[in-house]
């Protein structure tokens, strides 16, 4: 009984529940992203927005506040790049990618001087977050919900054909800009979760688990969140009893669980 004794800790308890809430949001937004072939963009906000929380460091401000902005401006700017880069659409991810990690690689230079804990906003630590943390996962998880549940059939519309919806008469620009920053909210939220440099596994491996078994789009988003939230608790047992990294666990937990279905999908063919 003592193997489980670890849920009763209050610090456990706390990234159980923020563990669980983005387990639900970082695959929904995924879903969508990938339909999108933007699947590369969560690493890229989330680099991006490092560079924001190195800034907020170096002007005493809260430093996920002003990832968040860095994240938000970062996305509009691959949204724009990507029209500009029609047949080229990967490109805007590489080139805000790259802008990203040298301003955070310059915003960290610069701070050598400072107290700058980056560490847990590189590869995260779900162990840290207090209840003003919870709060905001929350909050991101409610605007995620009530966006998606709201707008779900034209969100599924212009993913699917952004040009037939755009003709039907639905306000595509609009959406891509609520997405985008639901997006940006998502990340900035998940980083404290798995850090920036797991992020975007949270994103897209539960996304390409579930188009492996799922039998439409509606079971995809089901299964992909079902394999998310297994994956966060199995990954933050293993972390408390192993005294491993969490975000590092909960990470191979999906990439476990992707073997294990590919493996199985290879058997049947």
């Amino acid at each position: 009984m003592e193997l489980f004794d670890i849920f009763l800790e209050p610090f456990f308890q706390r990234a159980l529940i923020g563990g669980i809430l983005i387990g639900i949001t970082a695959p929904l937004m995924g879903t969508f992203l990938v339909l999108r072939r933007l699947s590369m963009i969560g690493d890229t906000l989330a680099h991006v927005s490092i560079a924001g929380v190195a800034l907020g460091f170096l002007i005493n401000v809260y430093p996920l506040a002003v990832g968040l902005i860095f994240a938000i401006l970062a996305s509009f700017a691959i949204e724009w790049l990507r029209k500009a880069y029609k047949s080229y659409a990967e490109l805007s991810i590489a080139i805000i990618m790259s802008g990203g990690v040298a301003l955070a690689t310059f915003l960290f230079t610069l701070g050598k001087g400072f107290n700058m804990n980056v560490t847990t906003f590189f590869f995260g630590n779900i162990y840290t977050l207090d209840q003003a943390d919870l709060w905001i996962v929350f909050g991101v998880f409610v605007a995620v919900l009530l966006t998606i549940l709201t707008y779900f059939k034209e969100f599924f519309l212009m993913f699917f054909d952004e040009e037939a919806a755009s003709v039907s008469g639905l306000p595509v620009r609009i959406f891509n800009i609520v997405i985008t920053i639901l997006t940006s909210l998502v990340i900035v939220a998940a980083i404290k979760i798995v850090g920036a440099l797991l992020v975007s596994a949270l994103l897209t491996i539960p996304v390409a688990c579930s188009l492996l078994i799922a039998k439409s789009f509606k079971q995809s988003i089901f299964i992909s969140v079902l394999i998310s939230e297994i994956a966060v608790v199995v990954g933050l047992f293993v972390a408390g009893v192993w005294n491993s990294a969490p975000g590092a666990t909960i990470v191979l937990s999906l990439i476990v669980m992707l073997i294990v279905i590919l493996m199985k999908k290879r058997i049947k063919v």
